[in-house]
């Protein structure tokens, strides 16, 4: 069968890289996917129970904050959602290591996974750390945060229920808050520009802390579900 037409195709928010496997992420794989990973699928399978809350982390890189998260929050069970294998890799090796029962992990498009595995307010926090700014002007438009995904944000957390972003692009911060500002779906808990503090569950990343000693700004943004 011929390939879908490119042009009918959504647009993402990422590239798939292809990323070279190392052995031990290889043997991560292998070995504790079957633990910690949940496949792409409509609705969410059984759940581990026992917990008080449900947080998801669109993008979790490496896992490490991720891991910070989960390893301190013990009455959460976090999901992470990512589509580059190494990444997988290196957080499956973690979570195996620490013994963390409290995180899964899905290998999708996080658009898709919000729109298809996600019920409706079932999230108490949405975790949306350093996207890809897409910084040319041209592709601003594979920008994850649009009106689509503040929909599906507001359809999945709970009233009350909170997502954080952070970003160290000032003009995609610029932009993210200002969506979120403009609409009355959701409450700033930030300053007038949207901007918060970290707060002290996000750990800073080492490229985060090398560009602050640069000079480089960091901003947090953070808005609750108001109904």
């Amino acid at each position: 069968m011929p390939d879908e037409d490119p042009s009918k195709r959504a647009i993402r928010s990422f590239v798939r890289r292809g990323g070279r496997l190392t052995p031990s992420q290889r043997h991560a794989i292998d070995a504790y996917w079957p633990l910690y990973g949940i496949e792409f699928q409509h609705g969410l399978p059984a759940l581990p129970g026992g917990f008080k809350s449900l947080k998801v982390e669109i993008g979790i890189g490496n896992g490490d904050a991720l891991i910070h998260m989960a390893a301190n929050d013990r009455d959460s069970l976090y999901l992470g959602v990512e589509v580059h294998e190494p990444g997988i890799g290196r957080c499956l090796n973690n979570i195996h290591k620490l013994q963390l029962n409290n995180v899964r992990l899905i290998k999708h498009d996080a658009v898709e996974v919000l729109q298809q595995m996600i019920d409706a307010s079932s999230l108490d926090r949405i975790l949306l750390f350093f996207p890809d700014p897409w910084h040319k002007k041209r592709h601003h438009k594979r920008r994850i945060v649009d009106q689509r995904f503040r929909d599906l944000i507001h359809l999945a957390l709970k009233p009350g229920a909170t997502i954080h972003m952070a970003t160290d692009w000032q003009d995609y911060a610029e932009s993210m808050a200002q969506q979120f500002l403009e609409d009355e779906r959701f409450d700033n808990q930030g300053n007038a520009d949207g901007h918060v503090e970290r707060p002290d569950y996000r750990p800073q990343t080492r490229f985060e802390q090398r560009g602050l000693r640069l000079g480089h700004g960091v901003w947090d943004l953070m808005f609750t579900k108001v109904f």
